[in-house]
């Protein structure tokens, strides 16, 4: 009886210490820092969002290669950065800048490594700014 005791908690423990184990090393970090902070900033992030959509532009962004290309439309010229982020914290957050390649098209200078990115990128024309969101995998 004392051996089967001692086994069943054995491997209990076990289970546990690897489950643990695999989240702490897949586990991607925070959403906010702190969540009282962001829930009184809440109502100011949904003003500048609709301040945002006001201005009428959209962004499509893909992969070409191992380039992100950036469409734009509602505006003909703008200054362009994004931060690719990698969804699970793997690698590390990249700073993107991008080239004009035509009128509203634009190709990241830097090479983006394969996989799953999260893309916040940010579009500046004089005063105006907004912000985006987009998911890429390849």
């Amino acid at each position: 009886m004392l051996g089967l005791t001692v086994a069943f908690f054995a491997v209990v423990v076990g289970v546990n210490m690897v489950m643990a184990t695999l989240a702490t090393r897949t586990f991607g970090g925070t959403v906010v820092e702190n969540s009282y902070v962001a829930s009184q900033r809440f109502n100011q992030w949904l003003d500048k969002a609709r301040a945002q959509s006001a201005l009428g532009w959209v962004v499509n962004a893909n992969r070409r290669g191992d380039r992100v290309h950036l469409t734009l439309s509602g505006l003909d010229r703008a200054a362009v950065d994004a931060l690719a982020i990698h969804p699970l914290g793997r690698l590390p957050a990249m700073r993107l800048h991008f080239e004009r390649i035509s009128l509203r098209e634009y190709r990241s200078r830097e090479p983006l490594p394969a996989g799953r990115w999260r893309l916040e990128i940010h579009l500046r024309r004089g005063s105006e700014a907004k912000d985006f969101v987009a998911e890429l995998s390849a």
